[in-house]
């Protein structure tokens, strides 16, 4: 016969060094959520701001009266301003129900969740049905050129924004609600609601950003 011998059991030292790295590695992870969050803002400012860059360009350029051109027609300011307030009370709704799970309420945060999904995905659509029914053709202006360009680029972001929010809501599903407010019975519970925490917020900070700049774009398009 084989022998067989069992492996020997981790000393406490071991087990100590263990739980360490990965605490370490939890706070990494946490620090990085934190970081790559407020990147993403810094990148997507720059991307935004050659958009709002073009904008001024060609309106103070105006090269041969060419910033809106002859023939211009204005898109719906209905459509433009409902597009901006869905995006606006998304982001508000969310924010609401992000202070509610921090108490516990795990459930009225799902409502909330729920209800900004479907308010960030009407937006979606509507812009999606505004750029299939331009009044003006793509690229006859100035004006028309940073339109058509701004907005497949704004919503494909607020899509992956909104894809990142329903992962969010699939994962909350697993989580106690107790776990909100009292302490999970092991670091493993403690870590995963931790994390989830920490994404919840960075996606309610980028979600906020994006309903700044739908105002800020709206001000251009609509306002000016």
């Amino acid at each position: 016969m084989t022998d067989m011998t069992a492996s020997p059991a981790p000393t406490a030292q071991e087990l100590a060094l263990a739980a360490e790295d990965e605490g370490y590695y939890h706070e990494s992870a946490l620090n990085a959520t934190w970081t790559g969050s407020r990147l993403a803002i810094g990148g997507l400012t720059f991307l935004f701001g050659c958009f709002a860059f073009a904008y001024f360009y060609l309106r103070s350029l105006n090269s041969e009266g060419r910033w809106q051109g002859s023939g211009y027609v204005h898109p719906s300011l209905w459509m433009g301003t409902t597009i901006m307030l869905l995006a606006v009370v998304s982001a508000g709704v969310h924010y609401f129900v992000l202070q509610r799970i921090k108490a516990g309420s795990k459930r009225t945060w799902q409502a909330g969740g729920l209800l900004a999904l479907a308010l960030g995905l009407a937006a979606v659509a509507l812009q999606v049905y505004q750029l299939a029914n331009l009044p003006f053709p793509p690229g006859s202006s100035g004006y028309s050129s940073v339109f058509v360009g701004f907005y497949p680029v704004f919503l494909v972001i607020q899509l992956s924004a909104l894809i990142w929010l329903e992962m969010l809501l699939a994962r909350s599903r697993y989580i106690p609600a107790l776990s909100f407010v009292e302490q999970p019975p092991t670091y493993a519970d403690t870590y995963l609601v931790q994390r989830f925490q920490a994404s919840l917020s960075a996606f309610s900070t980028i979600w906020s950003y994006l309903a700044i700049m739908a105002m800020l774009f709206w001000l251009l398009f609509y306002a000016l």
